[in-house]
């Protein structure tokens, strides 16, 4: 006897992704979807709603919104992998896939030390800071926002004219000094703020990965301060757990 499928009754806001999944996928790469308010008409929901919905759709890579321009589709990119149990740079994560990455906007800025950067960086409140803030793109799109905070005494401006590519990382590494041994991470989601928004093109308040890392010498200094924005879509994380033996 045949087995009669359920009657699946979708909830108004799974229905609203799968119109929105049907509209992404007959629309072509480069197409820009309806404006917002009259999406959102066409759909019957708020524009809160319709954003909410959006955002698990630009986090898979399917599209790309613009403040003030509009969301177009793009073709689903190479996604950077990486296990969390080794420390690389997204330049060596994209080499092992043969995605090509690049160093978009840099910016450099001479600090002070604040009394909490300087118990961070173990250095003297008022100490010269290096502060390398700087966008990677793949595929000439945004996909990750950089800032290292670091003592002057281990990295300058100087420095950065001898062949810097966006890795402070790859850069420490290449020179040799000071030896680095680990990096302690806290790895957070967090809504984009309006500074790093503009940076990566996405809306105010869409969510992205962050890791503030500490990175250590293998003297215990701590060589950089360090904070990342991802976008989800573009990165996959996985970290190795075994158990312990009993």
């Amino acid at each position: 006897m045949r087995t009669k499928e359920p009657n699946l009754v979708l909830h108004p806001f799974q229905r609203l992704q799968a119109q929105l999944a049907d509209l992404i996928a007959a629309t072509p790469t480069g197409g820009r979807l309806p404006a917002e308010p009259e999406l959102a008409k066409q759909m019957g929901v708020s524009r809160a709603t319709l954003r909410e919905a959006m955002r698990s759709f630009e986090g898979q890579g399917l599209i790309r919104r613009r403040q003030g321009v509009g969301t177009f589709v793009v073709r689903q990119s190479s996604v950077l992998e990486s296990g969390l149990e080794v420390l690389e740079s997204i330049e060596t994560l994209a080499s092992k896939t043969g995605l090509q990455v690049k160093m978009g906007a840099l910016h450099i800025d001479q600090l002070q030390a604040s009394p909490e950067q300087s118990e961070t960086l173990r250095v003297a409140v008022g100490a010269p800071l290096l502060q390398v803030s700087r966008i990677i793109l793949a595929e000439n799109r945004p996909v990750a926002f950089l800032i290292d905070v670091l003592p002057e005494e281990i990295l300058n401006p100087v420095d950065l004219q001898q062949g810097f590519t966006g890795s402070v990382l790859d850069f420490l590494i290449r020179r040799g000094t000071p030896a680095l041994d680990y990096a302690f991470s806290d790895i957070r989601s967090v809504p984009a703020s309006a500074e790093i928004a503009r940076a990566l093109e996405v809306q105010r308040g869409d969510v992205l990965l962050m890791f503030v890392a500490y990175l250590y010498s293998r003297s215990g200094q701590v060589v950089a301060n360090t904070y990342s924005y991802f976008l989800p879509g573009y990165f996959r994380f996985h970290v190795v757990r075994r158990i312990p033996e009993r």
